[in-house]
Parts: structure tokens; sequence; C-alpha cells
């Protein structure tokens, strides 16, 4: 029977569309006849029709309350004005049949001036004889005295308002203005909550405090909205420490050192379709890092006052909220907008000059289309030496004379030498000068092995091409003892059963 009573209750939202539909219908089909007058049955029918699904909704709602464990003050407003909605669904029943009937019968007064005199009273004989004749009762007088019309905005306002507290229940009361800045829901009267950002890096993360400056914000950020003096979702507050500790109606939302036991990380966990998921479905959810400190933080007893090192967290838990590294191919400094002309005359040999980005003066210059470029053409990149952070010479007529030409390019950050002649004799030269140069690439060259072990000279070198080159696996492992990456390539991929297939 339970079970039963369950599945009905969780019918709520389906047959709860029922009414509404409806209540729309029948106000829409009021105006449309509220000059012709030829509809009134229809629409008296219609809300009839609603009434009955209405009362039928309220019967699942409520079956809905005491299933699913919804605390009273969360679903009262919605109760009574879902109970109200359909009371009033019968009282404009009742309205638009009397409107309908008061209307027969003016009609009917009409047609009894034009008939003789003889016969109105043989039918006042007829009616003192005992024949029955429709009287009016004191609800249809009560609302015979109240215009249609203001029945209908009090109808229209009250189905509103009761959606509106459905709506609130499912999403929250913030659902609709929730994608609004703050300074809008604020001129709107809502309540706001500031976002707090976890401040951490490599130097400060042992001593700042594991729950004011970490486990508050992400809290603040995914759960407060919910659980605040204002609106406290199943009598819960997670805006402060004794709140927390307080619990809800269900109990203890935490659990000191037993993270699995404790609601407050077990609702987190749950699949995002489930009806018991916190945050719910809708709301901006927790990532994995920020559950995992969570759980962590409660596995340690849920201090409030310790720093992370006195609480004994590692630092594993804590590093994807350190500031992330901006790795731009170029160099963090300011340099002067080069001169179109000389981009153009550039672009004029076939050599392509682009902007990195709006957001910086380097340039990046392909020779791509122009294979035949050389050491001798170098002098058209003089005027933009500054500039030029990436280089492309791959697949071009370079030779180790290129190094030294490379060595007066003070900002150089990526240069591709793939499939040139290039065995990296005079690469030193380039090692030198270069502050910032972090990749290159040799692929397809006559790279050779005692000029390669010559990059680990190179103070900001972080990744190196050397595929199909004489460089064999040692030496590319050995590179600066692994702290400079080396793609050597020839990688073997397992086999599949597809690699079997011949087509």
């Amino acid at each position: 029977m339970d079970v039963l009573l369950q599945l009905l209750g969780r019918l709520h939202p389906v047959i709860v569309h029922l009414p509404i539909g409806f209540i729309i219908l029948g106000l829409l089909l009021q105006w449309y006849d509220r000059k012709i007058g030829q509809h009134t049955k229809v629409v008296a029918l219609i809300y009839l029709w609603a009434g009955v699904s209405a009362a039928l909704a309220c019967i699942t709602g409520y079956l809905q309350y005491l299933g699913e464990g919804y605390g009273f003050d969360t679903v009262k407003w919605h109760l009574w004005s879902g109970i109200a909605t359909a009371l009033f669904c019968f009282v404009m029943y009742l309205k638009i049949r009397s409107t309908g009937s008061t209307d027969r019968d003016v009609k009917i007064a009409n047609f009894e001036h034009q008939i003789p005199k003889d016969q109105i009273i043989e039918q006042e004989q007829i009616d003192k004889s005992g024949s029955k004749r429709m009287t009016r009762t004191d609800l249809s007088d009560f609302l015979d005295s109240i215009p249609t019309l203001v029945l209908s905005v009090l109808f229209f306002m009250l189905i509103s308002f009761t959606g509106h507290q459905g709506g609130n229940i499912t999403h929250g009361e913030d659902y609709l203005v929730e994608p609004l800045p703050n300074s809008v829901k604020s001129a709107l009267g809502f309540e706001t909550f500031e976002e707090k950002e976890i401040v951490l890096n490599e130097e400060n993360w042992e001593e700042t405090l594991i729950y004011k400056d970490v486990i508050d914000p992400i809290l603040n950020n995914k759960c407060v909205s919910c659980h605040n003096p204002k609106k406290t979702k199943g009598e819960l507050l997670l805006n402060s420490e004794e709140g927390i500790l307080t619990g809800g109606e269900n109990g203890d939302v935490v659990v000191a050192n037993h993270a699995a036991d404790s609601e407050l990380f077990v609702r987190m966990n749950l699949p995002l379709d489930d009806d018991d998921h916190m945050p719910p479905d809708g709301k901006t959810q927790p990532s994995k890092e920020e559950i995992a400190l969570i759980g962590a933080w409660l596995d340690a007893g849920h201090p409030f006052a310790e720093t992370i090192g006195e609480s004994g967290l590692e630092k594993e838990l804590f590093q994807s909220f350190f500031p992330k590294k901006v790795d731009n191919d170029y160099p963090d400094v300011e340099v002067a907008e080069a001169s179109q002309d000389s981009i153009d005359r550039i672009k004029d040999q076939g050599i392509h000059v682009d902007q990195i980005s709006k957001a910086t003066n380097f340039l990046k210059i392909s020779c791509l289309n122009k294979p035949s470029f050389s050491e001798s053409d170098f002098a058209l990149f003089e005027p933009l030496k500054i500039q030029i952070a990436v280089l492309d010479l791959g697949g071009t007529q370079v030779s180790d004379a290129v190094f030294e030409k490379l060595a007066d390019l003070p900002h150089l950050t990526v240069l591709k030498l793939d499939h040139t002649e290039i065995t990296g004799k005079g690469i030193e030269k380039l090692a030198a000068t270069s502050k910032y140069l972090k990749s290159i690439n040799l692929t397809g060259t006559n790279l050779q092995a005692p000029y390669f072990r010559k990059l680990a000279e190179f103070k900001k070198l972080q990744k190196v091409f050397v595929f199909d080159t004489p460089i064999d696996a040692a030496d590319a492992k050995a590179l600066k003892g692994g702290q400079i990456t080396v793609d050597y390539g020839h990688y073997n991929l397992p086999a599949i059963a597809s690699d079997s297939i011949v087509y």
C-alpha cells in the first residue's frame, strides 16, 4: 500500500498540469467570448473539469509531501494555494453557469413582453400551483454581485502564485533569477550571495584555514543559496559552523572522521537524477575536486579552526585550486607594435606573418609557402626581430648557419626547423643568447648526438621533437636528466582486433 501511495504521489508533477491547462483554456475562451456570450456552457464545463483535476492534483501532491519527506514549511504555501485553486475552479464554474442562467432569464423576460397577457396569467397560475422554478441561492446572489472580470483576474493571480510556489519547491526560489547579475537581483528584492574565492598557492596553502578559506567558500557557492537564514530548506543551515553541526530536519549532516556516513557528503555523490542528490539538478554543481575536499575534511574530523597543515590533509587535494600558469607562445614582456610596412614587405615574399593574439604585439612567422627560404633571406626579418616569437622554417633550405642568424631574435619562443639539412652544429650560439626558447622541432633532420646534447644549455627549453633523426632512445631520455621532454616518436601501439580486418 505504501508503494502505491508513493507512486501516486510521484504522479503529481504530471497530473498538476491538467488543471493548469483547463484553467488557462477557460480564461482564454472567456476572454474570446466576452462579447458574444455563446460559449458560457462550455466555459463552465471546462472549469468543472479543472476543479476535478485540481482536486486530484491536491491529493497526489499531499501524497508526495508525505512520501518524499518534504518539510511542511517548504510546501505549506503551495499546498494551501493548491487547495484554494481547486475550490476557486468550482466557484468559477458556479459563477459562469449562473451568468449563463441569468442571460437566459433575460431572454425569457424579453420574450414574455411579446406574448399575450392571458398566457402570462396562465403561466403564473401554473407557477403558483407548484411547478418548480429555479431559485437563486445565497451563494449565487453573492457571486452575482462580483463582476466576472474581477474573479477571472483573481483566478489568474491565484494559479500563478500556486505554480510559482511549486516551482520554488522543485528548483528553488531563485531559479528564474539565478542567471541575473547580483546588482539586478538586488534591485528586484532578491537575496544575493556573493561567491567566495578559494585563494591558494604554493607558498600559503599549509597556513590557510581549512574551513574559513576552503570549505566555507565551497558550501557558500554551491549550497548556501538553499540553506541560509532566509531560506532554510530541510531546516538546514550551511552558512555557519553552528548550522552545520546542528543539522536539519533529518538529523546530523556531518559525522566526524566518517565522510561515508555524513549526509552532506553522501548526497553530493548521488547520481544527478536521484531525487536526494544535492545540490538539486538545475543548480550549479560542485566539481569532483570540491567534493573530494569535503570528504577529506570530514574524514579529518571536520576541523573549523585548524590550518590545512594542522589538519594533516595532503597537498594533492588542493593543487587544482592553485593559480594556473599561463603557458603562452611568447614572453611575458611588452614590445612595441611592428611596422605594417615591414610586415607587408615580408608578406610580399610569400611568407606568412600574423599577430599571435590581440593581447600582444608578438608575431608568428611561417615559411611554409616559401620552401626556397635560406639564410640569405634572413635580412627580411631584421625590422621585426624584437617582435618575432614563433618562427617556422620547416621544409626550407636553411642549414646550420641559421643558428647565428637566429641568435639575433631576442624573444624567440617556439622554433621549427623540421625537415631541413640541420645537423645541430652551432646550436650553442643560439643557446647563449636565447632567454625564452621553450620548444624546438628538429623532426626529419640529420641532428647529431653531440649537438643534440647541447640543447641542455637552453635555460627555458621544455620540449624537443626529434622523430626520424639519428638520435637514439638512450640520448633522448638523458637530455638534462629528463627535465626536458623529448618527443622521440617510435610509439608502439597495442594491437586491436580490427587490425586483422582486410578490406
